[in-house]
């Protein structure tokens, strides 16, 4: 679950990892108030990437001329996102820009420090120059200096931008986060570092454990173009609530956290979800009675709609279950195959030999994966 760009500084100025000064703005007319001396930048708070492309970023020097950047940014939409909220920020005349991640790797399954000299809007283009170290026993600072050494640095950079790497590793570690993100870190022409914009992901099954992830998700607000659903109690313990949009891919997980990773995978990948579902948790041995008619309902729910071409069902389930739970999945489109045409289906279960359960879904237009990726690829092709 990802935060706001304010609300990741939050946290980063708990653990002292440098930002500019700054003021969260909920309408245009807050700028007459601002307390930053101008020059200021003011970003949209959207949870997706390439705001400055889409002019999502713009810096002004007066009142007048910020007050008209953000009623132009409020109404901006973004991959589909409207801000209901703008950070307005000091502007910093940086002398490089570098790109810092703190995340899991999926191979190992162990933290991994990721840092490159070109970081800022283009870092997508140089991914090859990214450097990795895996933690792969207990952290000290050996392995963000290791990683200064693989990036290039030299001089006092290795010792204030390892200094930075290590207070994200402590912040992702003590929030039990999915991904802390540093791009740009900006570095003046004097050797100053900054954190100049920053990503965080939540990690919905961790929330339990942190009150102040889950009052910082609650302070979000709904955009005005795609209604995601608002960050409440029913968010973790759901109740089946089907959110519509406007593409021809149906999404069904189970998990807010799952739900919200896949359809940011699906956007990410240019596909167009119609509609996204949690149905909540299966974390126990078997499958419930309760599980099970929510599983039912909300195949039905994602497939209710024309528009719907193929549906992406993304499931983690214990081991013990998860061959029994397409059992289920087959038995139950098989029963509707009966009375209706069925959209395209791609499941995606961690940890199964997709060749070893086709027999299950003979006749049925049912494609497995146990990888993520591969099913989200899978999906939009079916889909056009």
């Amino acid at each position: 679950m990802d935060l706001l760009e304010y609300q990741a500084k939050t946290l980063f100025r708990q653990m002292a990892i440098p930002v500019l000064p700054s003021q969260r703005i909920d309408q245009a007319q807050d700028l007459k108030g601002l307390t930053i001396p101008y020059p200021v930048v003011l970003k949209s708070q959207v949870r997706a990437g390439g705001r400055g492309k889409a002019g999502g970023i713009r810096f002004v020097e007066n009142t007048i001329d910020a007050v008209a950047a953000a009623q132009m940014i409020f109404n901006l939409p973004i991959r589909g996102e409207c801000p209901q909220v703008l950070l307005a920020e000091a502007k910093y005349d940086a002398d490089r820009e570098l790109y810092l991640a703190v995340t899991l790797d999926p191979g190992s399954r162990r933290p991994v420090l990721l840092g490159s000299q070109q970081g800022g809007v283009n870092v997508e283009a140089t991914l090859s120059k990214i450097q990795q170290v895996i933690v792969d026993q207990d952290f000290s600072s050996f392995y963000a200096r290791r990683l200064m050494l693989k990036m290039g640095l030299e001089g006092d950079l290795i010792l204030s931008v390892s200094t930075i790497v290590e207070k994200m590793y402590r912040l992702f570690v003590e929030k039990d986060l999915d991904l802390v993100e540093i791009n740009p870190l900006g570095i003046s022409p004097t050797g100053e570092v900054m954190a100049l914009d920053g990503k965080v992901i939540a990690n919905s099954g961790a929330l339990g454990r942190h009150e102040d992830l889950i009052l910082l998700l609650k302070a979000q607000q709904t955009y005005h173009a795609v209604s995601l659903p608002k960050i409440t109690d029913e968010l973790f313990h759901p109740q089946l609530n089907l959110v519509e949009l406007e593409g021809n891919m149906g999404i069904l997980c189970n998990g807010a956290g799952l739900t919200m990773a896949t359809l940011d995978l699906v956007m990410q990948s240019s596909g167009k979800p119609a509609n996204f579902l949690n149905l909540g948790g299966a974390d126990h041995y078997e499958i419930t009675e309760d599980f099970r008619q929510r599983l039912y309902r909300g195949i039905d729910l994602v497939t209710q709609s024309k528009q719907v071409k193929v549906v992406i069902a993304n499931f983690w389930v214990q081991p013990t279950i998860r061959f029994p739970l397409l059992v289920e999945i087959a038995g139950y489109l098989k029963r509707k195959a009966r009375t209706t045409n069925l959209p395209q289906f791609v499941f995606r279960l961690a940890g199964i030999e997709p060749e070893s359960c086709r027999e299950q879904f003979a006749d049925l237009p049912v494609n497995l994966f146990d990888r993520l990726d591969l099913a989200v690829v899978a999906a939009i092709n079916l889909a056009k």
